[in-house]
């Protein structure tokens, strides 16, 4: 049997369809990518570590969801998220002085300035690539990709301006996925702005990061 086909075989079940949502029809995949998401982003509020490995659950069922949707970037990127999530991961528990908890802090205005040069390009050539691969959105997937991938460098660096580039990248990714027929999903992206929304509030009056503000966080 080849590989490809053995792949089919072990993400079937995920791609079973399990009631209709208007004109999405809602997958194992997509129902199981909403509940761990939704908890992944209410762990990040509450700048628990143990958001990395539900986050990765995470990345695992978007990717069968994605690829499915023929959403390249969006399937690909999880495959980044996840390795990302291993090194926010060890980042949080031992990324502190002496290896210590990394405590929270601001970015500098050097990595803020360098991640938003970065965009364009970064959404320039993945815009080009994904329109050759015939992606179904190729620059409003790239400029997610781009948002998504500075948001977590900097979840990951424990900086409190994670947020704003999430925000940025739900606000796209609310009408992709509902122009995608993924209502569903669309809908959780709604849930995770609102969170987002909270994690700006709630990192903003950790007393962790009080203490870390003299000092700012370099990516």
């Amino acid at each position: 049997m080849a590989v490809s086909d053995a792949l089919a075989d072990l993400v079937a079940p995920l791609n079973a369809v399990l009631f209709h949502a208007g004109a999405d029809a809602v997958t194992w995949a997509e129902l199981l990518g909403f509940g761990t998401g939704a908890a992944c982003v209410w762990l990040t509020v509450r700048a628990k570590v143990a958001n990395f490995p539900v986050g990765i659950a995470n990345n695992l069922f978007f990717l069968v969801l994605f690829w499915s949707a023929r959403l390249y970037a969006d399937a690909l990127l999880q495959v980044v998220y996840l390795l990302l999530a291993a090194a926010g991961w060890w980042t949080w528990l031992r990324g502190g002085e002496h290896r210590t908890a990394r405590p929270m802090g601001r970015a500098t205005p050097r990595t803020l300035a360098v991640l938003l040069l970065l965009l364009v390009p970064a959404t320039w050539a993945l815009t080009a690539v994904l329109a050759r691969a015939h992606d179904t959105a190729p620059f409003w997937d790239a400029l997610t990709t781009a948002l998504s991938l500075a948001a977590q460098w900097l979840l990951n660096t424990k900086a409190y301006e994670n947020w704003w580039f999430w925000i940025a990248a739900d606000l796209v990714y609310i009408p992709l996925y509902l122009a995608k027929d993924l209502v569903l999903t669309s809908a959780v992206y709604v849930v995770f702005l609102g969170m987002c929304a909270a994690g700006l509030r709630a990192w903003r009056r950790q007393p962790d990061r009080a203490a870390a503000a003299p000092t700012a966080v370099r990516a």
